[in-house]
């Protein structure tokens, strides 16, 4: 992944989200509302490649809704049969390091929707890129039903207590509706990298 690039409206989006469906059915709801807007304007979706939880979700209703959905997946879980089968693409890969740097060279923008640790690991991950100018493309939280508030609480504290910068703070794109996320996507600008 090379880094500074004039940022430009995403042609995909590379998805971070849980492998099991929450315990609420606003996030699937919500999960399905956002891939549909995705296709609908002719965005497609780069995700981790399963047909479980809020990832199969994602899928499901990209593709119902006309889009494109290209998974990324080592190839120890496609031999777990928790792979998606009716995918437009799908890169198998060695292991989760290439995973993750796969789906960061497919896509312009990354969005988290509500998932767990391995959701937060490659949030964290990418959003780590854009700060030390890894990459100068947008990363941005779904905020479902609240779902990032105490994230982004903690984040507030990391940066007032001087180990996480305002300007990242702030780059970190927060939406709680499609439109807006889009909307914001758009809009964005990077910020300066932490050792330029």
């Amino acid at each position: 992944m090379t880094a500074a690039h004039d940022h430009q409206d995403p042609r995909r989006i590379t998805v971070f989200t849980g492998s099991a469906p929450g315990g609420s059915p606003v996030f699937a709801e919500r999960t399905a509302q956002l891939a549909r807007a995705l296709a609908e304007r002719g965005i497609g979706v780069v995700y981790g490649g399963g047909k479980v939880g809020l990832m199969g979700v994602l899928a499901d209703a990209a593709l119902a809704a006309g889009g494109a959905v290209h998974g990324v997946m080592p190839r120890s879980l496609v031999d777990d049969e928790i792979a998606h089968d009716g995918l437009t693409g799908l890169d198998v890969v060695a292991d989760m390091h290439e995973r993750k740097l796969r789906m960061g060279e497919l896509a312009e923008a990354f969005v988290a929707l509500p998932g767990g640790a391995g959701t937060l690991e490659e949030l964290f991950e990418v959003w780590t890129w854009q700060q030390l100018g890894i990459h100068a493309k947008p990363v941005a939280l779904f905020d479902v039903d609240g779902y990032w508030r105490p994230l982004l609480t903690a984040l507030e504290g990391m940066s007032a207590h001087g180990f996480l910068s305002p300007q990242f703070l702030a780059s970190l794109v927060v939406a709680d509706t499609a439109e807006d996320l889009l909307a914001k996507l758009s809009a964005w600008t990077p910020p300066r990298a932490k050792w330029s």
